[in-house]
């Protein structure tokens, strides 16, 4: 019987795990790749499980075993009806520019997969609360299974970028996906059907042994008889902060250190390894020691954080996720020490989904709304220290007024010290944190067994330790919304103005006035974009020309009197950022031609424009690392095409540091029998760097050689050959493991 219920639960959260990454690949490449879009479609996912547990907490409640298995029956038939999964049709044309892309997203999740995931999510507490009811040894406490479940959704989550990306279309994964539906189905009526046959009766519950069985309500794991609402309220707590410190160390790691694609699969895998590590009836790691790391792997964190450090990528990213994971045992730990008897079960995880909702709804939804920086990541790590049990069980309520006064104090400290290490012109990265940081976190960590002195400690060293100059420079100008944090900010010589988002530099200008219209960056006059523009001013003729992605405006800077630009942007911020003078004036004093903008995402609106309407399409959008792919795909190139004069040149700026794109494109080029040739400017000399110049990679396509005019002689412009391996992506195949840069 045990067999039986853990292979279903495993199933069913394989299913689970295996649908989220299936729907996000059709929808989320028309918002790109930054990492709020994932952490909405996260929420999401976390409101259905919370739906599906409230299901299962109802029927367990109310409804005898056997209508419990009628009704649930009915509801896998009706969700049965929806598959295979897929858009509907149009789905697409329904984002619009004015429109807001997290309820756009969420509207589309619901339709496209919300009753198949709801009828899933409720496998996991319904399968478990019916083995606590029948006679089996272990079904006065059935969390093991819990385990079990988690495995699945940890194979998920790692076989679907390994194995089903790589190998099969989205079509035929929703068609597997299925097929495994009905077989969940099969599995989870043979569960009921043997749970009613071995349903427990009047007779007391036995062990192997042939001893009564301790019943539920005398557990060791059960809290209180009364399950007082404090107990609800720290289960709720206690699963808030690992979801939450889930999606901050995710969007931090994403925008300010490493914008790697995939790289919210970690982070997940690491939250779901913690609860089956926490779950499993042998302890791997006893809370006490836990307790002790939590607080050290926060101050880590902190010096990082308020230092703002980039370099070492890998060290960076161990200590962060190191933290998260320790983070995530000791508070699942402290869920599992503390979980109720049996039947309190449904409960007990109505109350984990409540608290993974609010922490996933407060780091996707409400944070982009109120904060301007990534200021929920902090906050999570502070809540964190503050759920450490304390270290003698007496002391759990021994909060005086030096918990509230130290803080204070310390918070006054870090803020001193930082005024006085600018005062004293200390330059050096390393002093200043040492000073900043290092003596307010030694003090701090003087308290470490006193939860709440401690965490409230830190959080005032978070608030009071932003005097360090960033990687950038200093920050003028701040702007978060669902694509990111957008900022300018001004060089540490006073040279440029810059425009960053998270860690990307998107593009940069000379504050000195005569100098303002030099194409900067990756748009350099001596650099490949250049050539293009070089290339096009030498025909006579009046020409359009699209770009898609505005950054800072920089290539308006190329613009004639006799030409017509559009810039096609779906970040409503860059637009802004671009338009002010205060910001950039590429736009407004450097374009001599005609110039349009047009907000939305770029393949949407660019199917507005007439046919063969423009002499030169750039796509610029994907110097950020995290691609947008459905702009690199043989649909999105068949549109390109339509929209191309004869004679016409399409350029690709595929500038990144963990992708090589060019075989993309390279495949992309020979399908459709276009010419293609690729110019890579590295190992730039220290002599262009400070002149702004930035390392710059571009393809440019054709129908024919003779379109390609001198740069088909230029020996710095290669013919690009393409990479079989690598495949032709379409809008229903991708496989972004394959063009990852290992080396």
């Amino acid at each position: 019987m045990a067999w039986l219920f853990g292979i279903s639960l495993f199933f069913s959260a394989l299913l689970l795990f295996l649908v989220q990454p299936m729907i996000a690949k059709m929808l989320l490449p028309l918002l790109g790749g930054v990492p709020a879009v994932w952490n909405t479609c996260l929420v999401f996912f976390q409101a259905m499980l919370l739906a599906g547990y409230a299901y299962a907490h109802w029927v367990t409640a109310r409804l005898a075993l056997g209508s419990q298995l009628v009704l649930h029956l009915g509801l896998l038939l009706l969700a049965a009806l929806t598959l295979p999964l897929g858009l509907a049709e149009g789905q697409t044309r329904t984002l619009s520019a004015g429109s807001s892309p997290s309820l756009w997203l969420l509207w589309s999740l619901t339709t496209s997969v919300g009753l198949p995931f709801f009828i899933v999510s409720t496998t996991s507490p319904l399968l478990q609360r019916w083995f606590s009811r029948t006679r089996h040894a272990s079904a006065h406490d059935p969390y093991f299974l819990y385990a079990a479940s988690n495995c699945g959704s940890f194979l998920a989550l790692i076989a679907y970028p390994a194995l089903l990306e790589p190998h099969l279309r989205l079509r035929d994964q929703s068609v597997l996906w299925a097929v495994g539906y009905v077989v969940m189905a099969v599995l989870v009526l043979a569960c009921g059907l043997v749970a009613q046959r071995n349903q427990l009766g009047s007779t007391d519950r036995t062990s192997p042994f042939g001893q009564p069985a301790q019943p539920a309500t005398e557990t060791a794991s059960s809290v209180d008889g009364a399950f007082l609402w404090q107990s609800r309220l720290r289960w709720v707590l206690l699963a808030f902060v690992p979801s939450s410190l889930m999606l901050g160390v995710t969007n931090y790691l994403g925008t300010d250190i490493v914008s790697f694609p995939l790289l919210w699969v970690v982070p997940l895998a690491l939250y779901l390894l913690t609860y089956i590590l926490s779950f499993t009836r042998k302890r791997v790691l006893p809370i006490r020691w836990l307790a002790r790391s939590v607080p050290i792997g926060a101050l880590a964190v902190a010096c990082l954080i308020l230092s703002r450090a980039t370099q070492p990528v890998l060290v960076l990213l161990l200590v962060h996720l190191a933290f998260f994971w320790l983070a995530g045992m000791l508070c699942h730990g402290q869920l599992a020490d503390n979980r109720p008897g049996a039947e309190r079960l449904t409960e007990f995880y109505l109350a984990l989904s409540v608290g993974g909702v609010l922490g996933g709804a407060f780091n996707a939804l409400v944070a982009p709304k109120i904060f301007t920086t990534a200021v929920e990541y902090p906050l999570a790590v502070v809540l964190a220290c503050l759920l450490r049990p304390p270290a003698s069980a007496g002391r759990r309520g021994d909060v005086g007024l030096m918990d509230f006064a130290f803080p204070v104090l310390l918070g006054t400290l870090t803020a001193c010290l930082g005024v006085a290490a600018a005062w004293l012109g200390l330059n050096s990265i390393h002093v200043r944190i040492g000073l900043v940081i290092g003596i307010p976190a030694i003090l701090g960590f003087v308290f470490v067994d006193r939860p709440v002195r401690f965490g409230l400690g830190l959080g005032a060293i978070f608030c009071a330790g932003w005097f360090s100059l960033g990687l950038y420079g200093k920050t003028l100008y701040a702007e978060r919304n669902f694509f990111g944090v957008s900022r300018v900010t001004q060089s540490s010589g006073g040279t440029f103005r810059q425009f960053v988002h998270g860690n990307t530099l998107h593009g940069r200008q000379f504050i000195e006035a005569v100098r303002q219209c030099e194409p900067l960056t990756y748009y350099h006059r001596t650099g490949p974009i250049g050539d293009v523009f070089n290339l096009l001013d030498s025909r006579s003729a009046s020409t359009n020309i699209a770009v898609i992605g505005l950054g800072t405006g920089s290539m308006s800077a190329y613009s004639r009197p006799d030409q017509s630009w559009t810039y096609y942007e779906v970040d409503p911020a860059v637009i802004r950022i671009a338009q002010d003078t205060n910001c950039f004036t590429f736009l407004k004093y450097c374009a001599q031609g005609a110039l349009r903008l047009v907000a939305g995402d770029g393949r949407l609106r660019l199917r507005e424009a007439a046919p063969g309407q423009y002499n030169l399409i750039v796509l610029d959008a994907f110097s950020s690392d995290a691609i947008p792919v459905h702009l690199l795909t043989r649909e999105a190139l068949d549109l390109y095409l339509s929209k191309l004069a004869e004679g016409g040149l399409l350029a690709f700026h595929i500038s990144n540091r963990y992708l090589e794109l060019e075989p993309v494109v390279g495949e992309l080029a020979k399908a459709a029998q276009l010419v293609c040739r690729s110019c890579d400017e590295s190992n730039l000399s220290g002599e262009d760097l400070a002149h702004g110049k930035e390392e710059s990679h571009w393809v440019v396509l054709a129908r024919r050689t003779s379109d390609l005019g001198r740069l088909a002689k230029n020996s710095r412009w290669l013919a690009v050959r393409g990479n079989a391996r690598t495949g032709v992506w379409t809008d229903d195949f991708s496989n972004v493991l394959s063009v990852f840069k290992w080396k």
